[in-house]
């Protein structure tokens, strides 16, 4: 599968902003989809991730009850809302896939997106 990242931009603190992840392919049902993220000096961390059917999903602390990971099977696309952002927000945001559970384990995804910046200013 193929993943294409889109939707990010510059916000200011508090905003809001929707990443789009576009995947190619006929098996993405087949997929559980993460967002990570990666700040400049930083390692790539986990930030959501949801399940085959979208039944089940799972949140990094630092994102609970801001960001919200959604997906439509039918479009081949899953998402991130992510509201009330920080500037500890700002990152490349990468979508990922894999084949097995919802982990915050990078080893675990064989397909990733490109990446999209996301920069919050204060």
């Amino acid at each position: 599968v193929q993943l294409q990242a889109s939707g990010g931009g510059l916000v200011q603190a508090g905003g809001s902003l929707r990443l789009v992840c576009a995947a190619s392919g006929r098996t993405f049902s087949s997929y559980v989809m993460g967002w990570f993220r990666q700040a400049p000096g930083k390692e790539r961390e986990f930030v959501a991730g949801i399940s085959r059917n979208g039944g089940g999903t799972s949140y990094a602390d630092s994102v609970k009850g801001r960001f919200t990971i959604s997906r439509d099977n039918a479009k081949n696309t899953v998402y991130l809302q992510m509201n009330s952002l920080k500037p500890e927000d700002t990152a490349v945001y990468y979508c990922a896939a894999n084949m097995y559970i919802i982990t915050g384990e990078v080893g675990s995804y064989d397909y990733w997106g490109q990446g999209t910046l996301v920069t919050v200013s204060s």
